[in-house]
């Protein structure tokens, strides 16, 4: 009770009042070490100097909320789909876990106006908000404990932010999204593919697919057939392009 009354104070006192405030109503519960939440919206243009002097900003912290954000996912996805398999709970975790959602889902949440940087790139084009989320998925865990964090990400998250249905049904052609990405950046793509024989009578050749992005090679991928192939090779491609 102290302790609570204790954070309550901290909280109203601070200079950073509205962002705590925030903090408090999004997670459901007063943070506890808020420094840990200020470095979670620190990206590495804006790095500061911390108690002994070293630069520090949300790129750990990051780390660290990708691999809990992806377990919370993985054991949400396999006890709400019990009867689907490996492939259905990988693609559809991806999609959960892909950068350009992440970003998104800081703007649904309001999350995107505390983060702190300084780059000069063009930073609603590029993948800071969903790191920062990630940071933040981190901060959490720190704070309190995984059963909380998983708890805010199902319940915080995806049950206010995310429709799973939409989700599902989300186009996993990788070709189509590669196509539409080169449309709308105004990028020329192709495919280069080759057959390569079967070794023996008992297995089927094999097709190597590269995709080729403005006279670059981005990605690649095989399959026994093209379709297979080109499949492969764009989701190597769109995975860099989105990382």
């Amino acid at each position: 009770m102290v302790r609570k009354l204790a954070q309550r104070i901290k909280l109203f006192s601070s200079p950073r009042k509205e962002f705590y405030l925030f903090l408090k109503d999004l997670l459901g519960f007063y943070p506890s070490n808020l420094k840990l939440y200020d470095l979670a919206f620190i990206h590495k243009s804006a790095s500061v100097y911390d108690s002994q002097g070293n630069m520090v900003n949300n790129e750990r912290l990051e780390f660290l909320g990708d691999a809990i954000l992806g377990a919370i996912i993985a054991d949400f996805l396999y006890n709400r789909f019990p009867q689907q398999d490996e492939g259905f709970l990988t693609k559809n975790r991806s999609k959960l876990v892909n950068r350009t959602f992440l970003t998104r889902l800081t703007f649904d949440m309001g999350i995107n106006i505390y983060i702190d940087s300084n780059t000069t790139k063009n930073i609603d084009k590029s993948h800071i908000y969903g790191d920062a989320l990630e940071a933040l998925i981190g901060a959490i865990y720190l704070d309190t404990d995984y059963q909380t964090t998983k708890y805010f990400v199902t319940k915080k998250i995806l049950s206010k932010f995310v429709n799973l249905n939409e989700i599902e049904q989300k186009d996993s052609n990788f070709k189509s999204q590669l196509i539409e990405w080169s449309q709308k950046n105004k990028k020329e793509i192709k495919f280069e593919t080759t057959e390569e024989p079967a070794k023996d009578k008992t297995k089927q050749s094999r097709f190597v697919a590269k995709v080729i992005v403005e006279n670059k090679v981005l990605g690649s991928g095989t399959g026994t057939s093209k379709k297979e192939a080109h499949q492969n090779a764009a989701r190597e491609t769109m995975k860099k392009l989105e990382s």
